[in-house]
């Protein structure tokens, strides 16, 4: 793609919303997202700590550093201004150092699941049409021919390592090839709406769509969400258990600790709770992120009541709804309550959140500063307070649209840059908003209108229930009937008895109609490199 390209696409954002009126928010028309990383050069923070963990400590300075020799070398390689770079990287500190050379220098970073399968891999690569890729050593392998099969991809560059068995022409390991460069690279004159990274959906309803970030989106989600609520300091050190791919954990790890001229702990590998808990009592955090299930996993594991979280001054949940179960085995094990918010990719980050000082159990959270929330019925009306309707967003860090993907940037993103996200909530008279479920979800069990989100949060506050998933299932004859699969905190010595203890538990505190028909135990729930629950492979069961 050219730049000019990338200022079409800037053509079709809609000016500065009310949202960006409010927080005060404004960037130069020629704006570049590196700064978010490079100002901290000219606050004076060169010599303060940037990156902690495993793989050692890194200051401003280096990371700077680092990321100019990535943009050289991406130059190097023929790239022109607007290219997409495929990034297939654990968090480690060759990471930021990338992704921030790549965007400093006018490239594009797709930021990827490292859980892709080569089949979904071709096709991001073919999707965006990205010539370069950089990943892991562990993962070279997952570049085989199958996912390297009619893509434009001619050379990938080797982090963490020397390069394995790939199907990719040209191969470039970072630690022999970045020395060559300068550690100087002046900011491409980007603008403020133009491209400056993309990542992923699920792609649980059908094929992943690009999701198309600009370069002011992030320092657009730091004003709004991060000023507002997590107020760091140069003093904090963030701990993002999501992985930096995920919307969620790039804000926590990438966007607001450098913006506050903070540092981040980054964890490669597979989040365990004995490597989470060694790694707050090594390198001593202050604010940590997690989702409901990971929570749930800590306040479980063997150690939790012995591990150190004394560091730790504030705890972030999002993505799903947090049950009081798992809220109040969290205080009780660190003293800390979790502070609750939603977001979404489009959106990049957090739109709705409780505050410290200012919460209801249960609650997505109030209105983030920056973004217009609304609440609208099938005709697109807005309604009133305790009543349900479709939430639509609205802020400056919203996507402009689904990459190639016009019918579906069509469906969610409307006139006047508001996203519809297809998601039901109800508004309370105090302004916090309790998730109802998705618009398209409603089933009907014997002749009655069921959400099963409704169920699954119902069975989720049974005090022997440590989580669970409900869905719909088809019936031989076409009848419709919910399922639950759960998993109990300790194991069911009478199945049969224990579903009916917990489909009497629903029936009282429910409709009667709408318990699960059916409900299956198992040890673990299937989870998605995020961390989520993920519901295809739970309903495969």
């Amino acid at each position: 793609m050219t730049s000019a390209t990338s200022l079409e696409i800037a053509d079709q954002v809609p000016p500065d919303s009310d949202g960006a009126r409010e927080i005060g928010f404004s960037v130069p028309e020629t704006y570049n997202a590196s700064r978010v990383l490079f100002d901290n050069l000219d606050k004076g923070n060169g010599d303060r700590l940037a990156l902690t963990g495993p793989l050692g400590n890194v200051t401003y300075a280096a990371l700077c550093a680092e990321a100019s020799r990535w943009g050289h070398g991406l130059v190097s390689l023929g790239l022109k201004r607007g290219d997409r770079v495929l990034m297939f990287l654990d968090d480690t500190p060759a990471y930021p150092a990338a992704f921030f050379g790549a965007v400093r220098a006018g490239f594009v970073p797709l930021l990827i699941n490292t859980l892709t399968p080569p089949d979904l891999l071709q096709f991001y690569l073919s999707d965006s049409g990205a010539t370069v890729a950089v990943a892991d050593a562990e993962f070279c392998a997952r570049f085989d021919d199958v996912a390297c099969k009619d893509t434009a991809l001619h050379t990938l560059i080797v982090v963490n390592g020397e390069a394995g068995d790939h199907a990719v022409p040209n191969t470039v390991v970072s630690k022999d090839w970045l020395p060559k460069f300068f550690a100087d690279l002046t900011e491409a004159d980007t603008h403020r709406d133009e491209m400056a990274f993309w990542m992923y959906s699920s792609g649980s309803t059908g094929r992943p769509k690009g999701i198309v970030h600009l370069q002011h989106d992030m320092a657009y989600s730091d004003r709004a969400y991060a000023k507002n609520f997590l107020k760091l300091t140069a003093d904090d050190i963030c701990f993002s258990v999501p992985k930096m791919f995920f919307a969620y954990g790039f804000g926590n790890s990438v966007t607001f600790p450098f913006a506050g001229g903070a540092a981040t702990l980054l964890l490669p590998g597979q989040p365990r709770p004995q490597a989470i808990f060694e790694a707050i009592a090594r390198y001593r955090p202050t604010v940590f992120f997690g989702l409901p299930t990971l929570y749930t996993s800590l306040t479980k594991a063997d150690g939790a009541d012995k591990a150190d979280f004394s560091s730790l001054r504030m705890a972030v949940s999002a993505a799903e709804v947090l049950s009081s179960e798992v809220f109040n085995g969290w205080k009780k094990l660190t003293g800390l309550e979790i502070m609750e918010g939603l977001g979404s990719t489009e959106v990049l980050h957090i739109y709705l959140s409780n505050r410290a000082e200012n919460k209801k159990l249960g609650a997505a959270g109030l209105r983030v500063p920056g973004y217009e929330i609304a609440l609208k019925d099938s005709n697109g009306k807005e309604v009133g307070d305790n009543t349900e309707g479709i939430l639509w967003v609205r802020g400056d860090s919203n996507t402009p649209l689904y990459w190639n993907r016009p019918d579906k940037s069509a469906e969610t993103i409307r006139e006047g840059g508001w996203i519809y996200t297809g998601d039901r909530f109800v508004r309370d008279t105090d302004g916090f908003y309790f998730f109802r479920g998705r618009a398209d979800d409603l089933i009907k069990i014997s002749g009655q209108w069921v959400y099963p989100l409704e169920v699954e949060l119902c069975l989720a506050e049974h005090p022997g229930v440590r989580e669970c998933a409900v869905f719909a299932a088809e019936l031989p004859d076409r009848r419709m009937t919910l399922k639950a699969v759960v998993v109990m905190n300790k194991a069911a010595a009478d199945e049969l008895e224990t579903t009916k203890l917990l489909q009497d538990f629903v029936k009282a505190k429910l409709l009667p109609y709408k318990y699960p028909r059916e409900i299956r135990f198992v040890d673990e729930l299937p989870k998605t490199g995020t961390g989520k629950i993920d519901r295809q492979a739970v309903m495969r069961m």
